[in-house]
C-alpha cells in the first residue's frame, strides 16, 4: 500500500545517510507535492497516494538524496517570515543575512524617504524585505543576472513591493554618475576559490558566480567599496555581509578607502558577519 506513512518511512530510510534531517526533508517534500501542510501528513497518514503524486515524490526524494537543496526542489525559502521563490539561478536566502536587515532597519526611519541600493539582489530577499518594512524608502536592486532579476521581480510582485527599481548591472557599472544613495548594501561573493566548503552541502548546487570571489574572497568587496564612494551621499553608509573570518580584512579595505566609523557586527552564533562604514 502506498500510504503517506509508508512513503514517508521509505523516504526517511533513503535519506538517512544523505541529509541531517531526513524526516523533515521527506515531510516537506511530500507536503509540497500534495499542496498541504505537514500536520495534514500526520492526521491522514493512512491515506493512499495517487500515482501522479507518488511518482513526483519519488523523483524529488531521489534529487534530495544526491544533495539538491530542499529550497530548489520546492522553489521556495522563508526569509524574515516571508516566502520567497528561489531557483538555481539565485542563492538560497540564509538566516545569517537577516542580521543585515535588522541593522539597517534600525537606521531607516519609518517616515523618511531614504534611498537604498541593494547590490547583487539575487532573489530580492534583502530589497523586498526592506521595502515591505519601510514603504517610504526608495530602493534600487541590482544584479548582473537576467534570470535572477526575473525571480526578484516575481517575488516583489508576490509581496506587493512594486516600487522597487530593478537594474541589470555588473555591480555599479550601469548606474549614472548622478545616482546617489544613503545606504548601499551587499551580500557579495566572498568565498575563496579554493575553499573546501564549496564541495559540501547546498553550495554545490548554487551559482558559483554568486559565491566565489578572487583575491581570497575579497575581490568583490574591494570593487564595491571603491566604486560605492561615487554613489554615496554625504554621511552615506556602506554595509557588507562577509565570511566569519573576513572582518579584519573588510575593515582594513574600508579604512584604506577613508570610510569612517568602520564597525563589525556579530550574528546570532557570535560570528563576525556584517561590517559597515560611513563616507
Amino acid at each position: 500500500m502506498n500510504t503517506i506513512k509508508k512513503q514517508l518511512d521509505s523516504a526517511c530510510d533513503l535519506l538517512a545517510h544523505h541529509s541531517p534531517s531526513p524526516r523533515l526533508d521527506a515531510e516537506v517534500l511530500l507536503a509540497f507535492v500534495l499542496g498541504k501542510n505537514r500536520s495534514y501528513l500526520r492526521a491522514w497518514d493512512d491515506k493512499e497516494l495517487e500515482l501522479v503524486a507518488l511518482e513526483l515524490f519519488t523523483q524529488l526524494v531521489e534529487k534530495r538524496r544526491v544533495g539538491v537543496p530542499i529550497a530548489y526542489l520546492t522553489e521556495r525559502r522563508e526569509f524574515w517570515s516571508r516566502d520567497f521563490k528561489v531557483s538555481s539561478a539565485v542563492l538560497i536566502p540564509r538566516p545569517e543575512t537577516e542580521l543585515l536587515i535588522e541593522l539597517c532597519l534600525e537606521r531607516l526611519s519609518n517616515n523618511e524617504q531614504h534611498a537604498v541600493l541593494d547590490l547583487g539582489t539575487g532573489s530580492g530577499a534583502i530589497a523586498i524585505t526592506l521595502a515591505a518594512e519601510r514603504p517610504l524608502v526608495q530602493i534600487t536592486a541590482i544584479d548582473k543576472s537576467v534570470e535572477a532579476l526575473d525571480i526578484a521581480k516575481e517575488n516583489a510582485a508576490r509581496h506587493d513591493c512594486q516600487h522597487i527599481e530593478f537594474v541589470l548591472s555588473d555591480w555599479l557599472s550601469a548606474l549614472s554618475s548622478e545616482a546617489t544613495f544613503d545606504f548601499i548594501l551587499s551580500n557579495p561573493p566572498y568565498i575563496a576559490q579554493d575553499d573546501v566548503h564549496l564541495s559540501q552541502g547546498d553550495v554545490r548546487f548554487e551559482p558559483m558566480s554568486a559565491l566565489v570571489a578572487a583575491d581570497n574572497g575579497l575581490y568583490d568587496i574591494k570593487k564595491i567599496a571603491s566604486d560605492a564612494k561615487k554613489h554615496l551621499r554625504v554621511g552615506g553608509q556602506l554595509w557588507f555581509e562577509h565570511g566569519y573570518n573576513q572582518a579584519q580584512e573588510t575593515q582594513a579595505i574600508l579604512k584604506s578607502l577613508n570610510y569612517c566609523n568602520v564597525k563589525t557586527y556579530v550574528d546570532l552564533s557570535g560570528q563576525p558577519r556584517v561590517t559597515m562604514g560611513f563616507i
